[in-house]
């Protein structure tokens, strides 16, 4: 496996996260990956994440959980991540409350192409749900994750990016909160994402291709 972290990070700006996707990634690249720079890795799966934190914990990686939190796997998981990018129930939260020994940042989780196969919370329903959340003690929410469609028309891609933009701001206006974190941007369109105030990217194939 070739990394491209380099060529990649030339485009990303300061103050902008780059979150490896490690789903396909076994410990051992993962470790490969790490010493090119990146150190804040995302995994899809529990059992994933645990099995990998375990193999590498003597690295310094910041872990991700960037995939669907199922409630009856929040005790499991809670206290060995250190951001979830997938917020989208009251009963979830609840349970993350409940279980979390300290404040866990948290980006609520928006489904900004209104595809019935992605999760999160429709655009009307965010303010409300957070509203419903914010004084948890162990839930701090710092900003939304949306996944825009896979798609080449770069229209739609911006027109979605531009729509959690406006989600965040309506949010921080009404709410008079400052949520300034964006995670929105895979491998297929985080230069759009950068230019929609992107701040973690979830980026997994453009970072590397398969040494055959």
């Amino acid at each position: 496996m070739i990394f491209y972290t380099d060529k990649v990070m030339k485009n990303v700006p300061e103050g902008v996260t780059v979150v490896a996707a490690t789903k396909y990634f076994t410990p051992e690249q993962m470790r490969e990956l790490y010493h090119t720079g990146i150190h804040h890795f995302g995994e899809n799966r529990v059992e994933l994440l645990l099995e990998k934190q375990e193999a590498l914990q003597d690295l310094d990686i910041t872990w991700h959980l960037i995939g669907t939190l199922q409630t009856k796997k929040t005790k499991k998981i809670i206290n060995s991540i250190d951001f979830l990018h997938s917020l989208d129930n009251l009963k979830l939260a609840e349970e993350i409350n409940k279980r979390r020994l300290s404040p866990l940042p948290c980006f609520v989780q928006v489904n900004i192409s209104n595809e019935e196969s992605k999760h999160g919370l429709n655009e009307t329903n965010v303010i409300d749900f957070i509203k419903s959340i914010i004084d948890f003690p162990n839930i701090q929410v710092v900003g939304l994750m949306g996944m825009a469609q896979f798609t080449q028309d770069q229209s739609i891609i911006e027109s979605e990016f531009k729509k959690i933009n406006n989600i965040k701001n309506n949010i921080n206006q009404e709410l008079h909160l400052n949520l300034n974190e964006l995670s929105i941007g895979m491998s297929n369109d985080y230069l759009q994402a950068i230019k929609h105030n992107a701040t973690y990217l979830r980026l997994g194939s453009v970072l590397f291709r398969r040494d055959e």
